[in-house]
């Protein structure tokens, strides 16, 4: 892939500007304890990945990211994404997929239904007439097994023939590994029969660990966005963000035109589209930066994946309280998750997300955190 000078101007300032850790020698320490069990019984664990810079904890359940500690532009550390003290909040929560890696179809298919080698099925209804992150029992509900690998840990989840409506057995791996300033995510998966599967990250991030993410700034490297219809399913084109607020490809305060009299913005109640990313399949330029201005915090978003769904926290209501009784209501953090596009099965033209049996699904995300002064 060829990269012109003016279509990374953006990127290369920010680049400049910023300040990551360098990669520590040190291998880093994985631990992991229990985290309680689920109401059928299962056993929970919790795993914790620290290095000098960061310290990652995730749990068996629904392989949440729970915690990311990470310093400011003064050492001092905080939490930077949602979440909650114990196994109690996440089982109560089905509604957020805070920290999740929600499947086997993250994001939306339309009316639940899609058609595929000849076969149509139908899913689990569950947001507005479509199903969302693969309907009543989707990954982030169920318990994954784990194992300590080199700097992290995998986790894996089998899926049988049927579960919610899709067809063949996957088996799905997510192996979060952390070396210094990145937190990389690798995700793999195979099928007995033809299926489809689009796996992400939900996690809610909120660099400055308190308050809201409107004073945050980003930077998406897309031209492009799928947009949506009323109950948020992709009409199927590829639409230009210039001279609209989806217009991220220069840095932009995320609350500066979230109010915008925008059709788009009103169907979800702020940023909630897949912006199409350029140079997809690229994991050696950033695809997204953001920075939170009052902690000099930053993150970088590396991915192989194609697009990736902004989301800014539009939904969250004050129904859950997190970490100290913090009551997380709307923008108190953003989703940034890298996937293929929403409703594929049902769009020829998108990049398919069709997995067949003797092959494997393989994807990766990295997220960088750094500071600036």
């Amino acid at each position: 892939m060829s990269y012109s000078k003016e279509s990374m101007k953006p990127f290369s300032l920010l680049f400049a500007a910023l300040t990551l850790p360098g990669i520590a020698a040190a291998q880093t320490k994985v631990t992991h304890a229990p985290f309680g069990k689920t109401p059928s019984g299962s056993p929970v664990e919790v795993y914790t990945l620290a290095d000098s810079s960061l310290s990652v904890r995730i749990i068996s359940f629904g392989a949440h990211i729970i915690s990311i500690q990470a310093p400011d532009r003064a050492g001092k550390v905080a939490d930077v994404v949602l979440g909650y003290n114990t196994l109690d909040g996440y089982l109560a929560d089905n509604k957020t997929y805070m920290g999740s890696v929600p499947g086997r179809y993250a994001n939306r298919i339309a009316k639940g239904t899609f058609a595929l080698d000849g076969h149509t099925y139908h899913l689990p209804l569950n947001d507005k007439g479509n199903t969302l992150h693969g309907g009543l029992v989707g990954f982030d509900r169920l318990v994954w097994n784990g194992s300590i690998v080199d700097n992290g840990v995998e986790l894996t989840v089998v899926s049988p023939d049927g579960d919610q409506g899709f067809p063949g057995k996957l088996t799905a791996h997510v192996r979060y590994t952390l070396v210094g300033s990145k937190l990389r995510i690798d995700y793999s998966a195979t099928t007995d029969k033809p299926t489809v599967v689009n796996l992400t990250n939900h996690t809610y991030f909120n660099l400055a660990g308190s308050g809201n993410i409107l004073n945050h700034v980003l930077t998406i490297d897309a031209d492009r966005l799928t947009p949506v219809d009323a109950t948020l399913i992709p009409t199927g084109n590829l639409t230009p963000v210039s001279g609209t607020p989806f217009d991220f490809r220069k840095s932009m305060r995320i609350g500066a035109r979230i109010q915008a009299a925008n059709e788009q913005l009103k169907f979800a109640g702020g940023y909630d589209h897949n912006f199409v990313l350029n140079h997809p399949g690229d994991l050696t330029h950033p695809k997204v930066v953001l920075s939170d201005p009052s902690s000099g915090r930053t993150l970088m978003v590396y991915t192989s994946q194609p697009g990736v769904q902004f989301y800014s926290g539009n939904f969250l209501d004050g129904s859950f309280k997190g970490r100290s009784g913090t009551i997380y209501s709307k923008y108190a953090g953003l989703c940034l998750e890298t996937q293929h596009y929403p409703d594929s099965p049902n769009h020829p033209a998108f990049p398919t997300t069709t997995l067949l049996p003797g092959s494997t699904y393989r994807t990766t995300t990295i997220f960088e955190f750094g500071t600036t002064k």
